[in-house]
């Protein structure tokens, strides 16, 4: 009887690290945050904990702009994004969630889009 319990709590434990190990895999995975900016002067930039970003993985993402000019826009595109995340008239900050895909993605001040503008690779 003693050799069925313990089996039998054997088995019970061995169950729960299972169910923990598959919900920890299958839990989506953090959000990261990527910080933009545009303006104040004729300036454009986004940046991941500080640094240029300049490749990603794939995933989704927070992207944070703030827009320090009301006669500047930050428009992204690249796969499966075409998004004007703060658009011109607007001064203040915006957020908005997307998945990156795998490609190349750029980001642009539309009304002045030959001297503000930057890319990045997402693999």
């Amino acid at each position: 009887m003693r050799n069925l319990v313990r089996t039998s709590a054997s088995i019970a434990a061995i169950a729960l690290v299972a169910a923990a190990l598959i919900t920890a895999a299958s839990a989506p995975a953090a959000t990261r945050t990527l910080s933009g900016t545009v303006g104040p002067g004729f300036t454009i930039s986004l940046k991941y904990k500080g640094k240029k970003v300049r490749s990603l993985p794939a995933g989704r993402y927070r992207i944070r702009v703030a827009d320090r000019s009301d006669f500047h826009n930050f428009h992204l595109r690249g796969p499966g994004v075409n998004r004007v995340i703060a658009g011109v008239d607007f001064e203040g900050t915006k957020s908005r969630t997307l998945r990156l895909r795998k490609g190349t993605y750029r980001y642009v001040c539309d009304p002045h889009s030959d001297e503000m503008r930057g890319s990045f690779r997402v693999g």
